[in-house]
């Protein structure tokens, strides 16, 4: 569930959903995240039953992994889970979206790997050790605001000083090794030549766009479920579940 726009993938069915982060109409607000920040939560959950409740076994109920972003902690994964509660789950994961797209790449992450997620309305640049978050950073700024005033390369310096920030506080060179080995790209900003172009120029570091870069975070949690549905523990009938972004 992004600011700009909410992602479902259904298990056996695939992407079935990619539209505006918008609420049906009724009391709150029309646009219930806002920044990577959910202020509606009676809002989302409306979005949530008017596009996936009909797509759903009415007597199953389904397993359902959120990605979210990596710096709302305990609040947002707190209203994530009362927003998906309309859809009647047996359990609900969160998940860093930066984990999600390291999933959706096939990166190797038993290397200190740097995922950069550029939004509509959000940047986060976010450091992983063995799949794990060990640090990160956001900026709300994201390719929507880019025009006259705010340009591709102040979203870039942007990127520059939280990637400069996150260097000078590792005593190590674990984020060090990272960038050496190169930045992986994904969301709407990996697919705009503009910014790539001032990126590539500040960061002097090798960048690395994710498949389909928009839609990482979604394909990477439809990776976890699939793994979940395998593990031993899984038993009885498997319905069709939801993944969100």
């Amino acid at each position: 569930m992004g600011s700009a726009r909410t992602r479902a993938w259904i298990a056996g069915r695939g992407a079935l959903v990619d539209v505006p982060t918008v609420a049906p109409p009724g009391r709150g607000a029309s646009r219930p995240i806002r920044r990577g920040t959910i202020v509606d939560t009676e809002g989302c959950s409306r979005m949530l039953e008017r596009l996936l409740a009909d797509r759903l076994p009415q007597r199953l109920r389904p397993m359902v992994i959120v990605a979210a972003p990596v710096l709302d902690g305990l609040a947002y994964r707190a209203q994530a889970r009362a927003a998906v509660g309309v859809l009647r789950p047996r359990s609900v994961l969160t998940v860093p979206g930066a984990r999600g797209i390291a999933l959706a790449a096939g990166a190797d992450t038993s290397w200190p790997l740097l995922v950069l997620d550029m939004g509509a309305h959000l940047t986060e640049v976010v450091l992983l050790c063995d799949g794990a978050v060990t640090d990160a950073r956001t900026t709300a700024l994201g390719t929507s605001d880019l025009d006259e005033e705010t340009t591709p390369e102040q979203l870039a310096e942007a990127v520059a000083r939280m990637l400069t920030a996150m260097l000078r506080q590792d005593r190590s060179s674990v984020t060090v090794d990272a960038l050496h080995r190169g930045v992986l790209v994904a969301g709407g900003g990996a697919l705009r030549p503009e910014v790539m172009y001032h990126l590539t120029g500040r960061l002097h570091a090798p960048l690395r766009v994710v498949p389909a870069p928009h839609t990482a975070a979604v394909r990477g949690a439809a990776k976890l479920l699939h793994a979940a549905h395998a593990h031993p523990s899984a038993c009885g009938p498997r319905p069709r579940e939801p993944h969100l972004n």
